[in-house]
């Protein structure tokens, strides 16, 4: 099942490179007023670790045959 998933995870990671998420950083309550900052973060994914993930779960699906 690791396997499976290490070359799926490994295989999406080649195929995007990147992903994008939102995190709140700042929160302000002034009264009835409330502010908040939002930031967009991106992460990019290796292609060196896209290829070790499908190789790492190959080696575990061969292994245990």
């Amino acid at each position: 099942m690791l396997g499976i998933a290490l070359i799926v995870l490994g295989a999406l990671g080649l195929v995007y490179g990147s992903f994008t998420y939102t995190k709140e950083t700042h929160d302000a309550k002034l009264g009835p007023i409330e502010l908040s900052v939002k930031d967009k973060e991106t992460v990019n994914i290796p292609v060196w670790a896209g290829v070790g993930a499908i190789v790492a779960g190959a080696a575990l699906l061969f292994v245990r045959k």
